[in-house]
């Protein structure tokens, strides 16, 4: 008989919000013994949702699993568990006038009219929709600048909503102004937030090779090693059609992406066999990625097998689908390649906004020695010379 603690995978602990409560959740790969023994452990449940195991969450449950599975295995604690979880509210139904819908569909056509990305046209139309619900029957002609910092005040944040929402919502606003010059908003009062500075999430080049590794499906596998070794966004993933594929010149055109800009990315020479591999198995017609009746594939796709590839990788990182376009720019930047070949490939508008990598590279940090190593290094060399691993 096998020993259970070579058998029995390990567990990655996480805490989430699910049936109106704070839940503790296993994740771990299929294996019928643990599954067997959780099943005969009082109050865990199966969530088809979650795609893992759950019970109330506590300190004592933890440690009560920990006790219950002690020496058969490994536990992995993901993030989440030491910060507190913020509860999405639900949002209302809206209530708008038929004289307010008006006024935004006509502010649709204003948008679209200045050939906004049908993205940006969707983003201000629900930030101005939910703007009017606020407002209820108030007179368009009446709003004036309090009113959007109410708004703010009331909806913003008790909804925990990103300083990125924030700063399209002014946009938004400031489109509005232009369009309904009626109203009683002074735009040069108007202000945006500050941006978060916060450093992208990367994956290491060894962790990239694991959650390719551990993706078994062929489909999906292709897709993330188009994603990273190409440095694709997810939209221009989804649009990207097999015509736009050069495999004897080993390019990829990427077509009208952001900006409504067009650009020339490498097709990496390791990737053509998979890629091959992919389109004789699969047979897409138009896309490189289609889905049911060759639509074009689902963006909440990519993000579900890209969820489970990086727990079968035992990666506990929050990867989503732009992490792989991180990491293929700050590797390129740790391969020494120069910051404005890096722009073009990424199809940067703006130096500045390449520069980020500049601060997520390791490959000037690691020739900088640490002072702790230089006193250290700057001891004599004696038996008795203490080591910070050892007893002083």
């Amino acid at each position: 008989m096998k020993n259970l603690s070579t058998t029995l995978p390990t567990i990655l602990l996480k805490k989430v919000h699910h049936r109106a409560q704070l839940q503790l959740l296993l994740l771990f790969k299929y294996n019928a013994p643990l599954i067997a023994t959780i099943r005969k452990m009082e109050g865990y449940t199966w969530s088809k949702t979650l795609r893992g195991w759950y019970i109330a969450y506590s300190a004592e449950n933890i440690t009560n699993l920990k006790n219950a599975l002690k020496n058969k295995v490994t536990f992995t604690l993901d993030a989440s568990i030491h910060k507190p979880i913020v509860v999405k509210i639900p949002r209302e139904k809206r209530v708008i006038s038929e004289a307010n819908k008006d006024i935004v569909r006509l502010y649709v056509k204003y948008l679209q009219g200045k050939r906004y990305s049908e993205s940006t046209v969707k983003t201000y139309f629900t930030f101005i929709a939910d703007f009017f619900h606020y407002i209820k029957d108030k007179p368009v002609v009446e709003l004036n600048n309090r009113d959007i910092e109410l708004f703010i005040e009331d909806v913003f944040v008790p909804r925990n909503m990103s300083i990125s929402s924030q700063r399209q919502f002014i946009s938004a606003i400031k489109l509005f102004k232009a369009f309904y010059p009626e109203c009683q908003i002074e735009e040069v009062k108007l202000t945006r937030p500050k941006k978060s500075k916060l450093l992208p999430t990367v994956l290491s080049k060894e962790q990239i090779i694991d959650l390719l590794r551990c993706t078994k499906n062929l489909k999906h596998r292709a897709i993330l090693a188009m994603i990273y070794s190409a440095g694709l966004r997810i939209s221009e993933l989804l649009n990207l059609e097999l015509s736009h594929i050069d495999i004897d010149r080993r390019q990829i055109i990427v077509k009208n992406s952001k900006g409504r800009r067009d650009r020339i990315v490498i097709l990496a020479e390791s990737f053509i066999p998979l890629l091959l591999n992919y389109i004789n198995s699969y047979g897409p017609k138009k896309f490189f990625v289609e889905g049911v009746n060759e639509e074009k594939y689902s963006a909440e796709s990519v993000r579900s097998f890209l969820r489970k590839s990086c727990m079968n990788a035992n990666i506990t990182k929050r990867v989503t689908p732009h992490t792989l376009r991180h990491s293929y720019a700050t590797h390129l930047l740790e391969n020494g390649i120069d910051l404005r070949y890096i722009q073009e490939l990424l199809g940067h508008a703006k130096p500045e906004t390449t520069m980020i990598y500049t601060h997520v590279s390791k490959k000037d940090l690691l020739k900088i020695e640490s002072p702790l190593d230089l006193a250290l290094k700057g001891m004599p060399e004696t038996n008795d010379t203490p080591r910070l691993s050892g007893n002083y």
